[in-house]
Parts: structure tokens; sequence; C-alpha cells
């Protein structure tokens, strides 16, 4: 592949030698082998960034399983040592922490079930799902004193049912918990849009950095407001399994800062009869 490319390259500079049309052909060729190089180069580029990702990913999700493992650790430790210490206290503690290493790992075979797109097709509502997942946090939205309504018309899809429910409930949570500490409101809003079926999740809340809004739907990415002491703050996968949930029914998730405060999720999926 060298040689050949060296001699066209080595002919295509003696442009005084050889007719116009021989001159042309070299030329297209040098076009030709440029154009290859500059799609090898791309494809190289974007495996390598692929690649980073998973590790990336990988390392991330090692490091969050690893932390309530040891603190379970340590408090087993503890408890080993001093046989006075409550136990029921104990015990509690210990639930909670095998609690978020529970909820961690569902949400990882979540993420990578739908990244597969291992599903069963059927017809579903997005006006339905919406109005389920808003029931299901009804009462986070109450504790926290923030009005939460859903609005609009019929919005049917062909996908999972089960897929697109946690989506539109990993968006309603995230909505609530980085919301106004009083005084917030969450508005769910599907349509249909020709052939395109939309679900809008749009809040109130602390102001976010236009920069911060495209990482926000990467794996363990929190934003600036959330505090992991937080019962409700999750695992940093909501808008990642969200978003990978809509890329595999070959839909579309944008993410809009509010220039009041809080986001604007907008989720376009191929509208069925």
């Amino acid at each position: 592949m060298l040689a050949p490319l060296a001699q066209i390259t080595s002919a295509a500079r003696q442009a005084g030698h050889g007719s116009l049309s021989h001159r042309i052909r070299m030329a297209g060729r040098r076009h030709e082998f440029r154009e290859l190089a500059d799609s090898f180069d791309t494809m190289v580029e974007q495996l390598e960034s692929h690649v980073g990702g998973q590790q990336r990913f990988a390392a991330n999700a090692s490091h969050e399983l690893r932390t309530p493992l040891a603190i379970s650790q340590t408090l087993l430790d503890l408890a080993r040592k001093d046989r006075t210490r409550n136990q029921d206290e104990l015990f509690a503690r210990l639930r909670a922490v095998n609690t978020s290493a529970i909820d961690l790992t569902e949400a990882l075979l979540l993420l990578s079930r739908s990244d597969r797109g291992d599903f069963v097709r059927e017809s579903v509502d997005l006006s339905l799902v919406a109005e389920e997942a808003a029931e299901s946090l009804l009462s986070l939205a109450e504790q926290r004193g923030i009005a939460l309504d859903v609005t609009g018309a019929a919005a049917r899809t062909s996908g999972s049912a089960e897929l697109l429910l946690r989506m539109v409930t990993n968006l309603v949570r995230n909505a609530l918990v980085h919301n106004l500490p009083a005084g917030g409101a969450v508005t769910v809003h599907t349509d249909r849009q020709q052939d395109t079926s939309v679900l809008r999740v749009e809040n109130t809340g602390p102001s976010v950095p236009p920069d911060l809004v495209p990482t926000l739907t990467e794996p363990f990415q929190r934003g600036t407001e959330r505090v992991r002491t937080d019962e409700h703050a999750g695992v940093g996968l909501g808008l990642a399994i969200a978003r990978s949930v809509v890329r595999a029914h070959a839909g579309t998730l944008d993410l809009v800062a509010r220039p009041a405060g809080g986001l604007v999720v907008t989720v376009r999926l191929r509208g069925t009869p």
C-alpha cells in the first residue's frame, strides 16, 4: 500500500510530465487516498474514545460498588471489636448500605440491558406511562413541597413498557430531587407531533451552567447541587439510563437549562397509531 501511494505522490508532484488527463487521474487517486486516510484516522479516534469511555465507566462502577462494600466491612469490624454497640443501629446502617449496593447493581444491569436493546416491543402510550411514574413519586413531591403536574395528550410509541416507565420515572425523580428547597414545580407533558411522540419534563431548580448540561447524561455524573447524603440522590445513573433507553428505542433526548433555573428534558420517539 505504501509503495503505490509514494509513487502516486511522486508522480503528482511532477506536474509538467505527462498529459493533462494523466495529471488529473493522479490528483484524483491522491484525493481518494487522502479521504481514505482521513476516514481511517476518524475511525481510530472514535475507537479510542469508545474504549476510553468504557474504561472510565468500569473504573467508576468499580469505585461505586466498592464504597458500600467497604462501609459494610467497617461496620462489621466495629461490631466485632465493640460488643456493647447498639445492634439495632448497626443492622439499620447495614441494611441501608446493602440497599444502596443492590440499587446500584440493578441500575448497572438495566443500563446494560437497554444498551443491548434486548427487549420485546409493544404499543406504549407515553401519557399513561407519565401518569404512572408521577403517581409513584407523588409522596416524594409532597415531602419536598413540589407541585407535580402531568398534562398533554396520548403519545403512542413502540417499545418496552418496563424500560420506558423506568426512563420516565428517572426523569421525573431527577426533576424532583434537583429542585428548589420549597415551592418548586415539575411539569410532565406529552404530545404527538406528526410522526413523533414527545415527552417533556420541566422543573424549577438551581441554575445549571451551560457547560455542565452535556455531561449530565454521562454515567456517575452528578450536578453541582447533587448531594450524596440525600436519600433520593441515587447512584448517578438516572439520566444515563434514561438516555440509554431512549437510544435503544431509536429516539433522542435533549437537555436545555432554563434561564430561571432547572432543566427542560425533551424525549422524542417514533410515533405509532
